[in-house]
Order: structure tokens, then C-alpha cells, then sequence
């Protein structure tokens, strides 16, 4: 008798079971969310390795000081050409460079982002400037020059700004690069105020492309960059504009 009733007791329950629920990805739901919750200008924070480094080379150009064909005729001493890197410090580069210290050294977003303040608090923009010496005494001289000014400008113009190498930046780690060291160039930071003494700015419109000028002796090499928004912004913001 038993069995008969738990039979009919069993019959009259719903045969429809609940479906258990699918398991979440909780790393990922996060990640989602911290995405989204990123304020605009620190999708840096969520960039690879390998973007951060495309970014920071994106920055990153090489030229020569001195002809290709240059001879030494009296200064044996004295290279006859120069290898010229440099590398714009421009926002998103410094920001790719942070970026990559922080996966390096496995920074929190906090102290990534107190790389990237420390490195735009300097006043000017930041060129890091690369020289390798052919031949000769291998010796980078003190009196090398440097300027930036709009393409197209002659050196004379009063739109170039003359550099002023800051070797205590090298302590900013944001402003180091992303390329890894090549030991057979002196490296140099050398800062250009967009600003007169008055605080007002040199540039009256930001150009759409700079030439970097670096003179040695009496050679002289130019390397191009062009001007993106983030730059543009960049330089609005340091000539009060």
C-alpha cells in the first residue's frame, strides 16, 4: 500500500527540471567591469606587452649626422658621420613606457600612474636622443646642438627651439623608452621649452609634423616626426593654450 501511494505522490510532482546555472567566469566578468569603469586616457592600463611596445616605437625614428659619403680631411680625431636615434616622448609614449614597467615590475595601477605624472610634470617636450660616433675617438663632443622646429623651418628661424640635455631624467622611468639599451650609442634627454620667458607659446598653431636638427662640428642630421592628436594636445596644454 505503500508503494502504490508513494507512486501517486511521485506522479503528481512537475516534471520539468530547473536547469542549474552555467558557471561564470568571475576573472573575466572583472575584467569586464574594470574596463569599463577605466576613466578616458587609461586604456593604457589595459594594454599587452606587445601594444605598449608598437606604441612606444611608433615614437621612435633614426637618421644620420653628417653625409653619407663624408670623408675626414684635417680632424682625424673627429667622426666623419654620426648614427642619430630618437625617440619623441610624446603622451602615448610615456604612457606605453609606464605601461611596460608596470608588467615588468608588476606595479599597481596606482604607481603606473604616478610614472606617467612624473613624467609629463616636466616642463617642454622630452626628446630622447640616441648617438653613435663612426670611427674616429668614439667621443660624442660636450658642445653637440639640438632644436626642434616645424618642417620646413630654417635653422635660423625664430620657431626652433634649442635643447637643453637634462641628464637627470633618466631617474623618470617613464621617459626611459621602450627599446631595449643599445651600449654602442650615448644617450641623451634634452628638453625644448614650447614657452618664452613670458609663459606665452613660441609656436603660435602646433605645426602638422617637427624635424628634431642635431649638430656636431660642423655636420648637422634631421629626423621627422608628425604631429598627432595626443601631441597636439600635449602642446596646447604647455603653451597655455
Amino acid at each position: 500500500m505503500r508503494d502504490v501511494l508513494a507512486a501517486a505522490l511521485l506522479s503528481l510532482l512537475p516534471m520539468t527540471v530547473p536547469l542549474a546555472p552555467q558557471p561564470s567566469n568571475p576573472s573575466s566578468e572583472s575584467q569586464t567591469i574594470g574596463q569599463q569603469a577605466r576613466p578616458t586616457g587609461e586604456e593604457y592600463l589595459t594594454w599587452s606587452a606587445d601594444q605598449a611596445v608598437g606604441i612606444g616605437k611608433s615614437g621612435r625614428v633614426s637618421g644620420r649626422v653628417g653625409g653619407a659619403f663624408d670623408l675626414r680631411l684635417i680632424h682625424t680625431e673627429h667622426s666623419y658621420n654620426y648614427k642619430l636615434r630618437a625617440t619623441l616622448m610624446t603622451p602615448d609614449v610615456i604612457r606605453a613606457t609606464a605601461r611596460l614597467e608596470q608588467l615588468r615590475l608588476h606595479l599597481t595601477d596606482d604607481q603606473t600612474r604616478t610614472l606617467v605624472k612624473e613624467a609629463v610634470q616636466v616642463i617642454g617636450l622630452v626628446a630622447l636622443v640616441e648617438i653613435d660616433a663612426r670611427e674616429g675617438s668614439g667621443v660624442i663632443p660636450l658642445d653637440w646642438r639640438s632644436s626642434l622646429q616645424p618642417t620646413g623651418s630654417k635653422s635660423d628661424s625664430p620657431n626652433s627651439l634649442s635643447g637643453t640635455s637634462e641628464p637627470s631624467l633618466r631617474n623618470l622611468k617613464a621617459l626611459s623608452g621602450v627599446a631595449r639599451r643599445d651600449y654602442a650609442y650615448d644617450i641623451f634627454w634634452v628638453v625644448f621649452p614650447v614657452s618664452n620667458s613670458e609663459g606665452k607659446p613660441i609656436w603660435e598653431h602646433a605645426p602638422d609634423s617637427i624635424d628634431l636638427v642635431v649638430g656636431i662640428y660642423n655636420k648637422e642630421g634631421r629626423v621627422t616626426w608628425p604631429v598627432s592628436n595626443s601631441l597636439r594636445q600635449r602642446l596646447n596644454s604647455l603653451g597655455g593654450r
